[in-house]
């Protein structure tokens, strides 16, 4: 995990249980003549830590993000790409937006300099594949290579659709997840034109507040969430560190909006309830959700709904937060961050709270783990990602026995 509370597990996860907002003002340009003023940057980062000198100007950051965490995630597993079968082992990584920072770069040098000046690089260096590609190439990755762009539910949807490709015995391991750095003057002035973003520009630390009443938008985050699955018994063969078993995943569409969820919750009761049936659970079976909740008025009060249609009377028993309240939305890259969250939570019997949570919305009536970690024993988790166009996408996880 990278993420704006940290580079590395470690410092990611801390963070979270000791509920600290890494959301502060905007360092990467000035933003001084912007609404929304406030992002979750990525602090401490060096990518010539992982990647050669020479080939950093290559690529943009989210590549950088990609291939730092895709080498974390190896040293984690104790794989060894080497010594297995490299044609049964696939990457899919994908990114909401891609190299947006790089284009706009390479947009000011072509209007001032001329075309003569481009980058050889600069079309490898922003395309969404690239970080599955650079992965690839790294660890001799010869198996099946992709990239979904699925807006904010891109990191959700690689990791179960590589889920599919292992049960379909096409691989026996996959790399995926998904990056995303687009704390940029487009990116930022293209959402806040939404109005989509908060304008808590005063108060960073306290602007991403799901489910809370005074919520006015989300928080832009930046990192990179890359998970390694494997096929079961290959992973008990090699003694692998197991967090976890993937058990469920469902996808679906609003078919509503280029935006806005439906507002009745049905897209997002479909998928839970899709993913709940890929699992062989019941609904009473869940015990946590990590939600999309993105501090936004529409959508945290949609998803409300959505739970409550799938759970029922369930629904007031499990427990839900967005930790998206501390890491701010990192768009492409937020379900495989949070599904890694997920993860840890299900290993480590900890459930990470939501914070800001201080004047509870009448219509968010449920159990959000406000502001303070949780302890306990938990054994099936999900995990939902929404995204514009109203895609949809929920993983459900499982304690490994």
């Amino acid at each position: 995990m990278i993420s704006p509370l940290g580079v590395g597990n470690e410092a990611t996860w801390q963070g979270l249980i000791e509920g600290r907002s890494g959301v502060g003002p905007i360092t990467k340009f000035d933003a001084s003549a912007y609404a929304c003023r406030i992002a979750g940057e990525v602090k401490g980062f060096n990518a010539e830590e992982w990647i050669e000198k020479k080939e950093v100007k290559k690529s943009d950051t989210f590549i950088h993000y990609a291939v730092a965490a895709a080498q974390m995630a190896v040293t984690d597993a104790g794989l060894d790409t080497s010594k297995e079968d490299q044609d049964r082992i696939g990457v899919i990584i994908g990114s909401g937006i891609g190299g947006l920072p790089l284009i706009e770069e390479m947009h000011k040098k072509l209007i001032e300099k001329g075309p003569s000046r481009m980058s050889p690089f600069f079309i490898p260096g922003l395309i969404v594949n690239l970080a599955s590609g650079h992965i690839s190439i790294r660890f001799g990755c010869k198996g099946p290579s992709s990239a979904p762009a699925t807006a904010c539910a891109t990191g959700a949807h690689a990791i179960g659709d590589s889920m599919k490709i292992i049960r379909y015995d096409e691989a026996d391991i996959m790399f995926a997840g998904g990056s995303e750095a687009v704390i940029s003057p487009l990116a930022v002035g293209g959402f806040a034109a939404m109005r989509a973003l908060s304008t808590r520009n005063d108060e960073p630390q306290r602007a991403s507040r799901p489910w809370d009443l005074e919520r006015d938008g989300f928080v832009m985050g930046e990192g990179a969430g890359i998970v390694i699955l494997e096929e079961r018994e290959h992973a008990l063969a090699r003694g692998a560190k197991i967090y976890c078993e993937l058990t469920g995943y469902g996808m679906s569409s609003d078919a509503f909006h280029i935006t806005s969820p439906s507002e009745d919750g049905s897209g997002m009761a479909r998928v839970m309830a899709t993913a709940l049936k890929d699992a062989k659970l019941q609904p009473a079976d869940i015990d946590y959700i990590n939600a999309h909740g993105t501090s936004t008025p529409v959508g945290d009060r949609t998803e409300t709904i959505a739970i409550k249609k799938v759970f029922g009377e369930h629904a007031y028993k499990l427990a839900v937060s967005s930790t998206k309240s501390m890491t701010g939305h990192l768009l492409g890259a937020a379900g495989g961050l949070e599904t890694a969250i997920a993860a840890l939570a299900l290993k480590e019997g900890i459930l990470p709270p939501t914070i800001n949570y201080e004047n509870p919305d009448p219509e968010c009536d449920l159990d959000y783990v406000p502001n303070k970690a949780r302890k306990v024993d938990v054994r099936h988790v999900m995990s939902n990602s929404f995204g514009f166009g109203g895609t949809n996408a929920t993983l459900v996880l499982s304690k490994h026995e």
